[in-house]
């Protein structure tokens, strides 16, 4: 049996997993923390890589490997090669205020005409999250640190290269996925195959770190390698030898991949943050910065919504309610749907779509008739449901087709959430058996890379759920808490 493993280093956590290459089956997997934060020395995850591997019985074996890792981290390297300071990860919103004045600037001042000129260069409005950004608060911030920097990398380029074993920083390598939220690349071309499709923008990285255009050519960034080509070996000194590497690819894009999702299927992932994605054959340009304009990790193309609040919404709610998982659930399915006119906002950690990075949450209808245990529970599931079918409508806007729902995370194991997005979401939605689908995204991209080809891995185990829509006025009362909320920032 010929094995593969992909590896999925997320923002809490590293895991590994080894499949069957032909069939895709787990033979075996292991995990490693990361530390909390949202800076990060990359050395911790490498550390907790070397951990995860040793826990899923090394790598000895395996054939071939590739990496899938949180979008958008800032790793700046010296000529040396060195981290030159932690890594800033997507959800440090210190780089907010830098978001809105690359905005500004590339719209010579003005703000609609910065956001318009931003979309049709990179497809995304640059928000706090993204690397672009990040690149301008340490140039403001930190300027001896910008000042060092002979290249940028992204947390799954970086592991890739130390498992390479590279010291050079022209072997640095990615791929469109995780290129495409940097906020410098452009991934509108067509990106099959041959070639790749896209390009970076240094006039936009020029414009991050208030270089001229000729000092940021000098920057090394990873060369885009197409969706299933290998982009070297592994370390001979740490007995890798043997392994061929994969280019890997950004967390969201790798679980497209492990579901195996094709064009039409959305993706909804309910995890620390929530994210809305859907496989597409066309690029975006969403002006509003509601979608990024994403690439996936085969070609295609992955518009995609990302929130700040995902399942932390529950499990606070849950907290003050006094409850377990199984009590929250029960509580919000004794409920009606629309919980008696209450009405929960869910932005409890600010919010990135809608970009309002200093948003608190807000809870609207409180009545003696809805200030019950059971309708709080119900409007926790209902208002982080209600923030996501935004997301899909917003897509929809964009023409991109959602025709099914795939919902995984932790916040999917709850059996409210499953039973009660049907009805939000007005399509029916699809929770697969558990399983880490980022690294199994990228054990497949892995064997793809062996073989030659995408293999026709076995079915996912699966459930759908159906509901008939809940009442309009569930999402109408939603939409209309919502833009109360954002008229008060």
């Amino acid at each position: 049996m010929t094995l593969v493993a992909g590896i999925d280093s997320s923002t809490q956590t590293c895991k590994v997993v080894v499949c069957d290459a032909e069939s895709g089956r787990v033979v075996r997997s292991g995990t490693a923390p990361h530390p909390d934060g949202t800076e990060v020395d990359p050395e911790a995850w490498w550390t907790a890589l070397l951990i995860a591997v040793e826990r899923a019985g090394g790598l000895a074996d395996v054939a071939a490997l590739s990496v899938a890792a949180q979008q958008h981290g800032l790793i700046c390297l010296d000529s040396a090669g060195q981290v030159i300071r932690p890594a800033l990860l997507w959800n440090d919103t210190r780089s907010a205020r830098a978001a809105r004045d690359l905005v500004t600037d590339l719209g010579n001042g003005d703000q609609a005409r910065g956001a318009q000129a931003w979309a049709a260069a990179v497809g995304s409005v640059p928000v706090a999250s993204f690397t672009v950004t990040k690149l301008r608060w340490l140039a403001d911030h930190e300027p001896a640190a910008a000042a060092r920097i002979a290249a940028v990398a992204l947390p799954h380029d970086w592991l890739t290269w130390r498992l390479s074993g590279a010291h050079a920083l022209a072997s640095l390598r990615t791929d469109r996925s995780d290129a495409s939220g940097t906020g410098y690349y452009d991934a509108s071309g067509t990106g099959s195959y041959d070639p790749p499709g896209g390009r970076y923008r240094r006039d936009l990285l020029a414009l991050a770190l208030r270089h001229r255009h000729t000092d940021a050519d000098r920057i090394v960034l990873p060369a885009v390698a197409r969706p299933w080509d290998a982009v070297g070996r592994g370390d001979p000194a740490l007995g890798l030898g043997h392994l061929l590497l994969g280019p890997g690819c950004g967390d969201n894009a790798g679980a497209a991949l492990g579901l195996d999702l094709r064009p039409g299927d959305c993706l909804m992932s309910l995890g620390t943050s929530g994210v809305v994605a859907a496989v597409s054959t066309a690029s975006t340009a969403d002006a509003s910065g509601g979608i990024a304009g994403f690439a996936d990790a085969t070609g295609h193309h992955l518009p995609l919504a990302c929130t700040l609040n995902g399942s932390r919404v529950l499990d606070a709610t849950r907290r003050l309610l006094g409850v377990d998982h199984d009590g929250f659930d029960h509580l919000a399915l004794a409920a009606r749907p629309g919980a008696d006119g209450l009405v929960l906002v869910p932005y409890l950690a600010g919010e990135r779509t809608p970009n309002l990075p200093t948003a608190t949450g807000s809870l609207h209808g409180l009545t003696l008739a809805s200030m019950t245990p059971e309708n709080l529970a119900r409007a926790a599931v209902e208002g982080l449901l209600g923030h996501l079918a935004g997301c899909v409508e917003v897509l929809r806007a964009q023409d991109v087709a959602v025709e099914r729902v795939t919902l995984v995370g932790g916040g999917a194991r709850s059996l409210a959430v499953r039973e009660i997005a049907p009805e939000v979401l007005g399509i029916d939605v699809t929770t697969p058996r558990p399983g880490e689908y980022v690294a199994i995204g990228a054990a497949r991209q892995a064997a793809t890379v062996l073989a030659g080809h995408r293999p026709c891995w076995e079915e996912i185990e699966a459930v759908t759920h159906t509901a008939a829509p809940a009442p309009p006025k569930v999402l109408d009362r939603y939409r209309a808490a919502a833009a109360k909320a954002a008229r008060n920032q």
